[in-house]
């Protein structure tokens, strides 16, 4: 699937949602006095996010994977405060919620692995790329390739039928 804005990608959504559960937490009553914990934990959790869009509106392929590698390294820095703040016995009745947001903060991650991992091994540049030519030989590809699928489901089809009719 293209996706044509990163407001449509479901790692960019689940990172938004991450971020606002983090904001619930941090706004609970055993956050007070605790404001370098509260907001670093705040700012790696909208950073997840914001790299997301930021290199999603870059352009270029190797762009968007750096900034996919940086949301992945502020998932990791959540995910280690979180696991501080489980440890800590300040926090003792948040422990559920805290193992939940690691759970998001793990599966955010992993989604993050696997789009680089796609997208390392594309042989698209970027929208900043595309030019009129490019896209033409693209389209071209697509539909030979298409055209060659269709081909072949037509010759498996006529042999299933041979076989059939052999059975018969």
């Amino acid at each position: 699937m293209k996706y044509e804005n990163f407001e449509d990608l479901p790692v960019w959504n689940a990172a938004i949602e991450f971020a606002v559960k983090v904001y619930g937490l941090t706004a609970r009553e055993e956050f007070k006095g605790q404001g370098s914990l509260r907001d670093n934990l705040e700012r790696a959790a909208v950073s997840i996010s914001n790299n997301i869009a930021e290199g999603f509106e870059r352009g270029t392929t190797q762009e968007l994977i750096t900034f996919i590698y940086i949301a992945r390294g502020s998932c990791g820095e959540s995910r280690s405060e979180l696991h501080l703040i489980h440890a800590l016995p300040r926090f003792q009745q948040l422990k559920s919620e805290v193992s939940n947001l690691i759970q998001d903060s793990v599966s955010i991650s992993k989604q993050l692995r696997a789009w680089a991992n796609s997208l390392q091994n594309s042989e698209i540049k970027g929208q900043r790329y595309l030019t009129d030519n490019v896209r033409r030989v693209s389209q071209a590809s697509r539909e030979r390739e298409e055209f060659l699928e269709e081909l072949r489901r037509q010759q498996e089809d006529r042999i299933a039928k041979l076989r059939s009719a052999g059975r018969s």
